[in-house]
C-alpha cells in the first residue's frame, strides 16, 4: 500500500499541526472516521444541528484543518457542516485496498451521503475541491442543491496539463520547502491579503510539513477527466463559482475559460488562490447568500 507520507515524523507533525489548526476555527467539532469501499475517510462535523447540510471539499496537499479555518465558525452558524479529508491526501482518511485499484470520486461521496442519510445535499469545494464539485453535479444533479466551485475553473477538453500547470506554479519553492521558500510560495499563491497565512505561525508550520512530508503520488489515483462541451452545458447553471483575479491557475487560462463558456461566476480583484482564507469574511457572506438562494450572479 502507497503511503500518505514520507516519513512517521512527518505524518506526527502534519497530524499534530492539524489539530491544532482544528482549534483555532473556534467552535465544537466531531471527527468521524466513515467506512467506505475505497477505505476509512475522516470527517469534520460541527454547525448547526438541524441546518441544511453542507458537504465541504478541500484541495490536492491541504486537508480540511487547514482549508475551513477562516471559514467554518460563520458557515456552521447556518448549516451543518461535513468537512470530507480526501482519501490519498494529508488529512486523517486511511487508504483501503480498492483505492489504488477502482478508486472513483462519484461512488465515493455517494457512499458519504449514504452514510449520513442524505438524500439531497448543498456541496463546495477549493481548486479540486472545485473539480469535485463539477463532476459531482454532472453525475448526480438530483442529489445537489447548492453548488459552490472556488478558486477552480472549468476542466474542458484542450484546458492543458493540469500537472504542468502545478509545476509552473509551485516550483522551485515546493522542492525546498524552508521557511523562507513557504513564504514565497504563498505569496506567488496570494493577492494582497497573504499576511491571512504568514502572520498565522500554525498555519505556516503546517504548510511547511506538508510541503516537506506529504506523498503527492498518494493522490494518483484521483484523476482529472475533462469535460465535453455538452457536459459543460449541463452544469453550466446550476455551478456558481468564485474566483480570485491574482490566482496564478486563473491567470494561467482558468479565468478565459469560466468567461468563454460565461460560466456563473464572480471574480475578486487583488485575491490569489486562497480566497476563502484571503477575504473570509466576504466569501463566507457569499456562499450564504448562494445557499439562501439570494446571489446575484
Amino acid at each position: 500500500m502507497m503511503k500518505v507520507y514520507r516519513s512517521e515524523k512527518a505524518a506526527n507533525k502534519i497530524r499534530s499541526t492539524y489539530d491544532e489548526l482544528l482549534k483555532q476555527w473556534g467552535i465544537p467539532v466531531k471527527e468521524l472516521m466513515v467506512p467506505t469501499m475505497y477505505g476509512s475517510t475522516h470527517i469534520i462535523i460541527t454547525g448547526k444541528e438541524d441546518g441544511k447540510p453542507l458537504l465541504m471539499f478541500h484541495g490536492v496537499g491541504d486537508d480540511s484543518a487547514l482549508m475551513w479555518i477562516y471559514n467554518a465558525k460563520a458557515l456552521g452558524e447556518y448549516y451543518k457542516l461535513y468537512a470530507i479529508d480526501t482519501i490519498g491526501g494529508p488529512g486523517k482518511s486511511l487508504m483501503g485496498e480498492k483505492y489504488n485499484t477502482s478508486y472513483d470520486d462519484v461512488i465515493w461521496i455517494d457512499e458519504i451521503m449514504n452514510y449520513f442519510n442524505l438524500e439531497k445535499s448543498s456541496i463546495i469545494g477549493v481548486s479540486h475541491g472545485g473539480y469535485l464539485v463539477q463532476l459531482y453535479s454532472l453525475y448526480r444533479q438530483e442529489k445537489i442543491d447548492k453548488a459552490i466551485s472556488v478558486s477552480s475553473s472549468v476542466p474542458i477538453d484542450g484546458s492543458g496539463s493540469y500537472l504542468k500547470t502545478m509545476m509552473k506554479i509551485f516550483l522551485p519553492e515546493a522542492l525546498f520547502p524552508t521557511k523562507k521558500n513557504v513564504i514565497r510560495l504563498l505569496r506567488k499563491l496570494s493577492g494582497s491579503h497573504v499576511d491571512v497565512f504568514t502572520h498565522n505561525g500554525i498555519i505556516l508550520k503546517h504548510y511547511q510539513w506538508l510541503l516537506k512530508g506529504f506523498n503527492n503520488m498518494a493522490m494518483r489515483y484521483h484523476k482529472v477527466r475533462m469535460f465535453t462541451e455538452d457536459e459543460v452545458e449541463q452544469i453550466k447553471d446550476k455551478i456558481y463559482y468564485l474566483v480570485g483575479l491574482e490566482d496564478p491557475f486563473q491567470k494561467l487560462g482558468g479565468a478565459a475559460l469560466l468567461r468563454k463558456y460565461n460560466m456563473n461566476v464572480k471574480f475578486y480583484d487583488g485575491v490569489g488562490h486562497g480566497i476563502n482564507h484571503e477575504i473570509a469574511e466576504i466569501i463566507n457572506n457569499e456562499v450564504i447568500q448562494i445557499m439562501e438562494g439570494k446571489a446575484a450572479f
